[in-house]
């Protein structure tokens, strides 16, 4: 919650910033959230190729206990049903 908060601070500032000195967001707020998530994402590419170079099974149950998390900022689902 303490890096939510920071981060959310942190970017009024830059908002701030921004506005007094006039100038406008270097990209459409859209684009800027597709490359954020393009970003979570990618970083669960990594992971995933591992998995299948071991030759591990890639189930729907490793995905949402493993990178679901990750993308979304949820908490995983119980380890009662982790691969």
């Amino acid at each position: 919650m303490k890096s939510s908060l920071l981060s959310l601070a942190v970017g009024l500032l830059a908002g701030v910033i921004y506005g007094m000195a006039n100038i406008h967001s270097p990209a459409p707020p859209v684009i800027a959230l597709l490359g954020l998530f393009g970003m979570l994402v990618g970083e669960q590419l990594i992971p995933l190729f591992r998995r299948l170079l071991a030759r591990q099974p890639v189930t729907l149950a490793w995905f949402r206990h493993e990178c679901v998390p990750k993308i979304s900022g949820a908490p995983p689902p119980d380890s009662k049903n982790a691969p």
